[in-house]
């Protein structure tokens, strides 16, 4: 046991006492008149609580109330003497009081005095503190009494007293139960807090203090203890219990509640206790020995008798001696004590009869066996080196020498091989005799060797168990834990604070013998534990092998007399004859065999023959798929023929699994698309597209004809572009598209033509095609931008509800109206768009524009359902003023020039030509300029001058005061240096006033630098279109650009529609996806 400080804090005052919230999390004590609450995690004072005029003594958090609902008021009761402190019973009915006159009076919840228990000291043994035990595996209820005559001792509910009093050689000031009842906390006098078992043994020491303990508590459900002093110290500790245990092949013996030794029998799972009554420190086990390091001595014990199932142990010696060591180790005449750097041997009655120093600490040791008394060591140190001692002999053997620190050691069954494992979890296998390293495996924390088979070990470590035979690679399987044997097919497994023995078997390893027909070496790693299935295939192996010896033995464990019959005929027919004569007799059994109608007979015979075909159409015939599979996995990839028969069957059987695995091996990788592709597994195919791309053709056209037929068109279109076939994908969107238009659904019209232009984007890289597929980019973006505002329009009208700010609607409206062409796109209504512009119009305050919607509605034909409103509201705009809100009126953000509403020139400024960029969702117009780059500049090299961002002049404005009595005047006095400060990019965007042709802004390297890279906005489009390069006015109003179809939006617009939808509402890209 460890005590290990975690925090410490101090008070003011003496700490009374400590209480636990219920939950573990915070901490509240009572120190002098106030009471501190701490956080448990790191020792931070959370608050002080104020209240108490006078000194509290006690603190408890409440758990169900203070008292029962049904009681009006406290009941009170007299008490023979003062009372010093109380405890409840787990179940809550009965108190009991320790009182200052030496008395104990365990009372019922009505206050009656149901036991008096009287101390032999009296009043001169005050009772300071009692606890009942928590523990609900005890059959009574038990009471923990702390006297201050020094003593401690242990009472049941009716008074009788257990065991006797246990001296303490100082006034406890306080007792509690540690975890479950498990363990017992003693602070008081000796200024110190200890651990005592629940019987009173005395295990250690907690924290030591520098003043009396007056309180101790332990955490609720878990492993640490506070500690409270009466000069205000406050001390949290941690206690860590290590695992003291020993292991000798199957035996293993462990600590159990700190004083007591199981020994149990990893096989007949037969248990042991032997009660020592005091601290177990080291086990040590060996054979029929067994040693107990005790603090002041230690006890060697022997089996009763020589029987290997024999669980009686006795005492054989006792060392009278106090021993400090790190290690302890037991030999059949003599205990090996390790400390640091030094290894002593003493005979059983404490003599040292040797004593070895090495030159690094030691890290393990482990007995190998030997004659009594001649014993031999297995040692590794910390230096890399290890060592073979004998008990009898001065001097050690080094075996070898490493580079890296060992952790773990095993011998071989032989003696003849070495297995480490070092401080960088690696497992290094050495030839002890040459030194050579044979193998070294990585992730092992631990090793073992087979004890019945020379070249198996099996090493831990990841949450998996390794197993390695001879030089096959690994077998691996998960397991939680530490290898600690290996002994036939049992393995050994210690985690946490138990062993288990795991029966592992030996399937894999056979098999890897198998397959480098090693038969003989096969059956010794079966008769470990193997299955019978595995036992049957070893033995048709070695009869197809033509090893009849290590056949017959293993038909012999399958009990099968037909095959020892064949295989004695064979014998007695061929002696020492050629094999060809026995492979042709038993294939004459097997035809024999398969007239008869044994088809399962001659199936493993004519497998023996190697006539592998003629055992395919059988099993393909009867449909037994496993025998098919195993047939195939045994076949060499070079048998094409019965490897292509065994696909085929396969895949009739309805099994692609198996059939895709025989063509992995063949290396067909063409049947196997096809296979994937007939048996529509489109995951494995397209993983296989991955890797080999000349099969891409023969996956996606299948797969896009197979979403078309399944109604998955939008998933076809894109299977078709990836296969390449530009005609088909552009033919889906187009129909998609045309569907979409004529159900009304505007907005999947909108994100189809935009896939539309994007597809004839990437066609118009092809130098042949460029001009034409350029032309029909632009007009479908334009047609996809005039569907996506038309969505809103038509749901407007169409739906009772509206969606759609008033201000939004307005701004579509007169965006629709300057943007379509004379040729109306096909499901688009001018009347709806008119309609809708007129209403807002008039709700927002633009009566002009909303009598010119109305006076075009009336050269239009209008459908009944709107006729009745378009006639009243022409009529009551008549009522209305003959202008529009100024507040409504665009403004060019390059020469700042008022836009009217209705705009004979479209979406472009009246007086600069300037096009105007609108926002994709609310269709403001945004703060925008596009600007382009001067001839020579390439998209590259702007990116890098703006990225630059050189440091502008910052504006010195001043501040001057001037005071007289009367006031106080603040004048902002502009400096020189402010004068004149003009950004370069402004300057570009004079123009002369009402020109009728366009100039666009053209920017130099000078002004490319002057910029920011944050106000830029770039649609970084894919060849053969040049970039698309936008300056911000007013950088504190922040826009998005969506970087799949480089849309511009409001920042809080564009955040707030993909959180609504998941994507985004244009192109539906979702918002984890990469940009183009």
């Amino acid at each position: 046991m460890r005590a290990v400080l975690t925090w410490r804090d101090k008070a003011e005052h003496c700490i009374n006492d400590i209480a636990f919230k219920p939950d573990g999390t915070q901490l509240i004590l009572a120190a002098g008149s106030r009471l501190l609450v701490y956080d448990t995690s790191d020792g931070t004072l959370l608050q002080p609580l104020k209240g108490h005029k006078d000194t509290v003594y006690c603190v408890a958090y409440a758990k169900d109330g203070l008292w029962s609902p049904e009681q009006k008021s406290v009941s009170k009761h007299k008490s023979s003497s003062k009372i010093i402190c109380c405890s409840w019973t787990n179940d809550g009915q009965y108190l009991a009081l320790g009182m200052f006159n030496g008395i104990i009076s365990i009372r019922n919840k009505n206050g009656e005095e149901k036991v008096k228990i009287e101390r032999p000291g009296g009043s001169l043994s005050p009772i300071w503190s009692i606890c009942w035990n928590p523990s609900r595996e005890e059959r009574n209820d038990i009471l923990a009494v702390a006297d201050w005559g020094q003593k401690v001792s242990f009472y049941q509910l009716s008074g009788k007293q257990i065991g006797k009093d246990r001296a303490l050689n100082f006034d406890p000031c306080c007792i509690s139960y540690f975890t479950k009842g498990e363990y017992i906390l003693l602070g008081g006098s000796d200024k110190q807090v200890s651990l005592f078992t629940k019987d009173g043994v005395r295990l250690g020491t907690v924290g030591e203090q520098n003043s009396w303990v007056w309180t101790c508590q332990a955490k609720p459900d878990s492993n640490y203890v506070v500690v409270g002093c009466q000069d205000g110290t406050i001390s949290f500790y941690q206690l860590i219990f290590s695992t003291v245990h020993g292991l000798y092949k199957d035996r293993y013996a462990y600590r159990d509640s700190m004083t007591d030794v199981i020994v149990q029998h990893l096989i007949t799972e037969q248990k042991v206790r032997i009660k020592c009554k005091e601290l177990v420190k080291k086990i040590a086990i060996y054979r029929n020995r067994l040693a107990i390091q005790l603090p002041e001595k230690i006890l060697i014990y022997e089996l009763y008798s020589e029987d290997l199932s024999d669980m009686h142990y006795r005492v054989k010696e006792k060392i009278i001696k106090k021993f400090e060591c790190n290690l302890l180790v037991v030999c059949a005449n003599h205990i090996i004590l390790c400390q640091e750097k030094r290894l002593q041997c003493l005979s059983f009655s404490g003599v040292k009869e040797r004593e070895w120093q090495m030159e690094s600490l030691i890290r393990y040791i482990k007995v190998i066996g030997g004659p009594p008394g001649r014993e031999g060591l297995l040692v590794g140190l910390k230096n890399g080196q290890i060592l073979k001692i004998f008990v009898d002999n001065l001097f050690a053997i080094v075996l070898l020498k490493q580079a890296t620190a060992v952790r773990c050691l095993d011998m071989s069954a032989s003696r003849k091989k070495l297995a480490v494992v070092d401080e960088n979890d690696t497992c290094l296998v050495y030839d002890i005799d040459t030194k050579e390293l044979l193998f070294q495996e990585p992730n092992a924390n631990s090793v073992a060797w087979n004890t019945q088979c020379e070249d198996m070990l099996c090493f831990s470590g990841g949450g998996y168990l390794n197993i390695k035979a001879s030089t096959f690679p690994v077998h691996r399987q998960k397991l939680q834990g530490f290898v600690v044997g290996y002994n036939g097919s049992k393995i050994f497994c210690l985690h946490v604070f138990s062993i288990s023995a795991v029966e592992v078997p030996q399937s894999a390893p056979m098999y890897q013998y198998l397959d480098r027909k090693l038969f003989k070496e096969a059956y010794q790693i079966a008769c470990l534990g193997v299955t019978d299935t595995d036992w049957r295939e070893l033995a048709m192996e070695a009869l197809e092998g033509l090893d009849f010896e290590t056949a017959k033995k293993a038909f012999i464990r399958v009990q099968d007399l037909r095959y020892l019959e064949l295989i004695s005929s064979i014998e007695d027919f061929l002696g020492s004859g050629d094999p060809k004569e026995t492979k042709m007799l038993i294939t004459k059994q097997a035809d024999w065999a398969r007239n008869i109608k044994e088809p399962k007979a001659a199936v493993e015979m004519y497998i023996s023959a190697g006539e592998h075909v003629k055992a395919i159409e059988i099993c393909g015939d009867h449909g037994w798929v496993d025998m098919l599979i195993d047939i195939a996995r045994k076949l060499d990839k070079a048998e094409r023929e019965p490897l292509l028969l065994c696909a085929t069957y396969l895949k009739k059987l309805d099994s692609p699994g198996y059939a895709a695995e025989t063509y992995l091996k063949m290396g067909d990788l063409k049947s196997l698309v096809q296979l994937h592709v007939e048996t529509q597994r489109w995951d494995e195919a397209f993983a296989l597209g991955e890797k080999h791309p000349e099969f891409k053709d023969d996956i996606y056209m299948p797969y896009a004809q197979w979403l078309a037929e399944n109604d998955r068109f939008e998933e076809a279109q894109k299977a078709f572009h990836k296969a390449g076939r530009q005609r088909e994908a552009v033919q889906v969107l187009e129909q998609l598209t045309n569907n979409a238009v004529a159900e009304s659904r505007f907005n999947d019209a909108a994100y189809y033509y935009w896939m539309l232009s994007m597809q004839c984007l990437d066609i118009a890289q092809d130098p042949a095609q460029k001009d034409t597929m350029l032309g029909k980019f632009y007009h479908f973006q334009r047609l996809a931008e005039l569907y996506h505002g038309y969505h809103a329009i038509h749901r407007h009208t169409e739906d009772p509800f509206s969606v759609h700010r008033p201000e939004t609607l307005f701004n579509i409206s007169r965006f629709l109206l300057h943007s379509l062409p004379k040729d109306t796109p096909s499901g688009i209504s001018k009347v709806k768009i008119l309609f809708t512009l007129a209403k807002q119009s008039k709700a927002l305050g633009a009566y002009r524009l909303a009598r010119h919607a109305y006076d075009k509605l009336r050269g239009l034909y209008i459908p009944a359902r709107f006729q009745k409103s378009i006639e009243l509201g022409t009529l009551t705009i008549r009522a209305k003023p003959f202008h529009d809100s100024e507040e409504l009126v665009p403004l060019c953000y390059r020469c700042s020039t008022n836009n009217p509403l209705l705009n004979n020139l479209g979406n472009v400024c009246i007086n600069c030509r300037q096009p105007f960029i609108f926002s994709a969702s609310s269709y403001d117009v945004l703060h925008l300029v596009e600007f382009y780059l001067e001839e020579g500049i390439t998209d590259e090299e702007a990116i890098s001058l703006i990225d630059l961002e050189v440091l502008r002049p910052k504006r010195d404005d001043r501040q001057l005061e001037i005071a007289n009595n009367s006031s106080q005047i603040l004048r902002l006095v502009e400096t020189k240096d402010s004068i004149g400060d003009e950004d370069p990019f402004t300057a570009k965007l004079s123009f002369e006033q009402g020109g009728s042709e366009f100039v666009p802004v053209v920017v130099s390297r000078l002004v490319l630098r002057s910029m920011s890279r944050r106000d830029v906005l770039i649609k970084r489009w894919p060849p053969p279109l040049r970039w698309q390069y936008f300056r911000s006015l007013l950088p504190d109003a922040s826009i998005t650009m969506c970087p799949s179809c480089f849309q511009m939006f409001h920042s809080e617009d564009y955040e707030l529609l993909v959180l609504q939808h998941g994507c985004c509402p244009y192109c539906r890209r979702c918002k984890d996806d990469p940009g183009p």
